[in-house]
């Protein structure tokens, strides 16, 4: 039985429509690998179709390089990392900077300087033995230099021979002698005219090794040419009764030589004067002399009344030059003036085997005082003539002056001639 009203079963309501607003939905364009032209291509995926990029490429190894690109995945941060500023670039320190270039300098100039000592010491040719030299008076206080100006050729060519006026003489002789003392109470130059009247006395022979006995009287020039420097010293020594510390010698190459190297000596002189054996030829007044003249300058001895006493005056006058000019810091301190210059004189400078190139310098700036004012240049005093034309010296000056000498004091003796 139906117990319901209306027993017959409603129809189905229709229930009312509520239309909900179509969003648009994204549908992936799938392509099957066909273009336009529906030409399959076989190269074509599903992820280039959909946009979607795996990181992987054709032929790429995933997480390529950095910058951006197909194949390539964004670097990623720490998002708790904040970048912290750089540090600007330090201002340079200066003072180190100097003090490194400082050391470097001097270091270069030490390297340099030892170089060029060393060199300058192999070119110095110490062959005179003065330990062969027999009863030597006893060392003073004053360093003293016997230095000598030979008439050498040695090196010489015929036309060099000519040009220079020397001659062609054999052997060697002495064409100058002058004894300097450097001191510290005022340097002393003390010329020896060649012709002086002197004692030979008994000496050993230097290659002999033989005891001679006294040779008497004769003129000083007489002992360098019998037995050769260690003869001349010893003579020296015995009518002086000063002792010599060093020897130096110069032959006329030499000389010459160094006086163009420096680029000539500048000089000023007195009077004019000519003379043809020495090839002189010189007007009054300040000149530069270059070697060629220098030498003519310094052996003219015909031209002067003095003959070889105005002789060794004009010797110390261009020695005293020759060292002012030299002993300079534009020629020790310029690579291209010092050594022409050593190299055109040590090679032809003989000296003792004890002397070094520190001595032979001092021996320069002794000079060099001299020619400032610094000092004393004279002849050995002389009394009178004696045989053969030669000079007698003044005995009692000659030995108040070596006292004065080796005992440091300043040198009052003056000669008269």
């Amino acid at each position: 039985m139906n117990d319901w009203p209306n027993s017959q079963p409603d129809g189905p309501r229709r229930m009312r429509h509520v239309q909900r607003p179509q969003v648009p939905q994204q549908q992936p364009q799938y392509d099957q690998g066909y273009d336009q032209g529906q030409q399959y291509n076989p190269n074509f995926t599903q992820q280039q179709a959909s946009g979607y990029d795996s990181g992987y490429s054709n032929g790429q190894v995933y997480g390529g390089p950095q910058g951006g690109g197909r194949g390539t995945v964004p670097p990623q941060h720490d998002p708790r990392y904040v970048p912290q500023p750089q540090p600007g670039r330090p201002a340079p320190d200066w003072r180190r900077r100097v003090k490194i270039g400082s050391i470097v300098v001097v270091v270069g100039v030490l390297a340099w300087s030892v170089g060029t000592y060393a060199w300058a010491s192999s070119q110095m040719r110490n062959e005179v033995d003065l330990a062969r030299v027999i009863e030597r008076p006893a060392a003073g206080d004053c360093t003293t230099y016997l230095i000598v100006g030979s008439d050498s050729r040695e090196g010489m060519s015929a036309e060099e021979k000519k040009k220079l006026h020397t001659g062609s003489a054999e052997g060697k002789r002495t064409d100058s002698m002058m004894i300097l003392a450097a001191c510290s109470s005022g340097n002393t130059m003390v010329s020896l005219p060649r012709d002086s009247w002197v004692t030979i006395p008994s000496f050993v022979g230097s290659e002999s090794g033989k005891k001679f006995g006294a040779r008497g009287g004769s003129k000083l020039n007489a002992a360098y040419a019998m037995d050769g420097p260690e003869l001349l010293v010893r003579t020296v020594e015995f009518n002086t009764g000063l002792r010599i510390d060093h020897y130096a010698e110069i032959g006329f190459a030499g000389f010459a030589n160094i006086v163009d190297a420096l680029g000539g000596v500048d000089l000023n002189i007195e009077k004019g004067f000519k003379d043809k054996k020495s090839g002189a030829d010189f007007q009054a007044g300040e000149q530069t002399l270059n070697g060629e003249q220098a030498l003519a300058f310094v052996r003219t001895r015909y031209a002067f009344a003095e003959s070889d006493l105005a002789r060794t005056k004009n010797q110390q006058k261009f020695l005293s030059a020759l060292a002012n000019q030299a002993a300079t810091p534009g020629t020790i301190l310029n690579p291209f003036k010092l050594y022409p210059t050593l190299g055109a004189g040590l090679d032809t400078l003989i000296v003792d085997k004890d002397m070094s190139l520190y001595d032979l310098g001092k021996m320069f700036f002794a000079m060099k005082g001299i020619n400032g004012g610094d000092g004393k240049s004279m002849n050995i005093p002389i009394s009178g003539s004696a045989p053969q034309g030669s000079l007698k010296w003044d005995m009692p000056k000659v030995k108040q002056l070596v006292s004065q000498i080796q005992n440091d004091e300043p040198v009052t003796v003056t000669s008269n001639r």
